[in-house]
């Protein structure tokens, strides 16, 4: 296996890491469930932000700590990109209207059939939902979903886009569908950055929303083969081309497993608790397992319908809570 995160110049602490020439990743530890990373490249009085926060305090507290570093560029930001539709790397774009809002077309449909107001809704009825409940609450309990304006994106576009930011260069590059629909990757060649949304968890297990796994897989091998020495994943620590290696390590060696149970009849809920993962017990949120294998069984058997999200979120309610036991 290889080791994910071997870039030690960037602690993994809360805030703005200024990762040279005017180039920036804003980190939330410990990297689980809500709590993002984002991006912020500038030149000049121009700007450019890669995704918002889960909710409206913390991307005002992460804009503020921007515009002390970069006070010209970041009194008013001309342009966000939206990496992909979940939440956590959009819910804050209200704070930035006014920008152009770039996503990738499949992104933007996402975008506009999830709510904070599901959250919510959640939110007030965890109490009522036993197991399912507790666990919901300590994924998403402190984060504040009311009150948000689902903005959305101004420019969408169907696989890549450039955009100029002063002198630099920044390629969006759509991998998608793969975590979601519409995955895109930030790349900025001037600065061998590059930032890429959830398609890298940096020391915590993925969550394979749409697939097909193997878009994922070339997206990691498409960082790989990148002139990048700077990798900011979507959660976690910052890391190198090391961290797109072991997460398609990750993603081959569950595909490979559960392939094995599906074959042999288990059913996708039992595959899930009973691949082991060993190798990844310091990573963080191994019950997403459980929708892991639930995604590759439906792309196994040419399903096209989805598990009902309560009866995903129950199963991994159920191992995490096995998880704590053992």
């Amino acid at each position: 296996m290889t080791a994910p995160n071997q870039s030690s110049r960037w602690p993994f602490e809360k805030g703005l890491h200024d990762i040279g020439d005017h180039c920036y990743a804003y980190l939330q530890p410990n990297g689980s469930w809500g709590w993002s990373n984002a991006g912020l490249v500038v030149d000049g009085d121009e700007a450019l932000l890669v995704d918002t926060l889960f909710d409206l305090p913390r991307t005002r507290e992460m804009l503020a700590s921007m515009r002390d570093a970069e006070p010209a560029a970041c009194e008013r930001i001309d342009t966000l990109v939206n990496t992909h539709s979940n939440g956590d790397h959009c819910n804050g774009n209200e704070l930035v209207a006014g920008a152009e809002i770039i996503a990738s077309t499949a992104a933007a449909d996402e975008m506009a059939r999830e709510t904070p107001e599901t959250m919510v809704q959640f939110k007030r009825a965890a109490p009522e939902l036993g197991d399912l409940g507790e666990f919901f609450l300590q994924c998403f309990g402190p984060f504040e979903f009311e009150g948000i304006t689902k903005t959305l994106p101004t420019t969408t576009f169907e696989s890549d886009l450039t955009r100029q930011v002063g002198d630099k260069r920044v390629e969006l590059i759509g991998v998608g569908p793969a975590h979601t629909a519409g995955d895109v990757l930030v790349f900025v060649p001037g600065n061998r950055t590059v930032f890429t949304g959830d398609i890298l968890f940096v020391d915590g297990h993925p969550i394979i929303w749409a697939g097909p796994v193997g878009n994922w897989i070339d997206a990691c091998r498409r960082i790989e083969a990148m002139d990048v020495e700077t990798v900011v994943p979507g959660h976690g620590p910052i890391t190198d081309k090391r961290g797109a290696a072991a997460m398609r390590e990750y993603l081959s060696y569950i595909t490979a497993e559960a392939r094995s149970r599906f074959e042999a009849g288990m059913d996708a809920f039992e595959a899930a608790r009973d691949i082991a993962l060993d190798d990844y017990d310091a990573w963080v949120d191994a019950e997403r397992i459980a929708v892991n294998v639930a995604t590759l069984y439906r792309e196994f058997s040419g399903d096209p319908g989805e598990t009902p999200i309560a009866e995903l979120f129950g199963r991994m309610a159920q191992i995490a809570k096995d998880r704590r036991r053992s």
